[in-house]
């Protein structure tokens, strides 16, 4: 029931290239901070290599995942089959908050679509990749995406988006600092 793999084989690089979501765990180091749990959509994950993998941060509500992968750079990503045969993969490691003004940003931007909104790419380093049965995972039809996100922040535009940011996404729930302002 449970797999450890050396690293991402290219068949679970397809496996992973065909889940339409996926869910990015965090959690601060402090015993009384609040583990983040955020389910993850649109085309905005890539497989880099077979330790390494990236996917875009869009513009949110909360900044948990940035504060706390700057605090101490613990992640878990997890997909699950909820079409086909029953999967789960994880996916451990130590993630980074690529800034739009560095050179990384640069060179990883071209291979993802445009998103209005965007904020960071966050790249993991993976230290180890486990998979399980996900026998007990339902299984639910893929309709689409929804457009919300993306309509709102069109309609917002730019500089409202850097001003909501500037409000809610520099600190995280906890007070952690996520997004300063050379990362708007």
């Amino acid at each position: 029931m449970k797999h450890l793999y050396e690293a991402i084989t290219p068949r679970l690089k397809s496996f992973i290239e065909r889940q339409k979501m996926f869910f990015v765990a965090t959690s601060p180091l402090s015993e009384d901070g609040h583990i983040n749990l955020s389910p993850k959509g649109y085309n905005t994950f890539r497989v880099l290599d077979s330790k390494t993998v990236a996917y875009l941060d869009l513009c949110g509500s909360g900044v948990e995942t940035i504060a706390h992968v700057k605090e101490n750079r613990r992640m878990v990503i997890m997909f699950c089959a909820f079409e086909g045969p029953p999967k789960i993969i994880r996916l451990y490691g130590k993630a980074s908050v690529i800034a739009q003004h560095s050179n990384e940003y640069k060179r990883l931007i071209p291979i993802f679509p445009e998103f209005t909104g965007l904020r960071a790419i966050i790249k993991l380093d993976v230290t180890r990749v486990s998979g399980s049965c996900g026998f007990s995972v339902p299984l639910y039809k893929y309709e689409g995406e929804r457009d919300q996100l993306e309509d709102w922040a069109k309609a917002k535009g730019k500089d409202w988006l850097t001003k909501y940011q500037e409000e809610n996404n520099l600190f995280s729930i906890d007070n952690l600092g996520a997004l300063d302002e050379s990362d708007l």
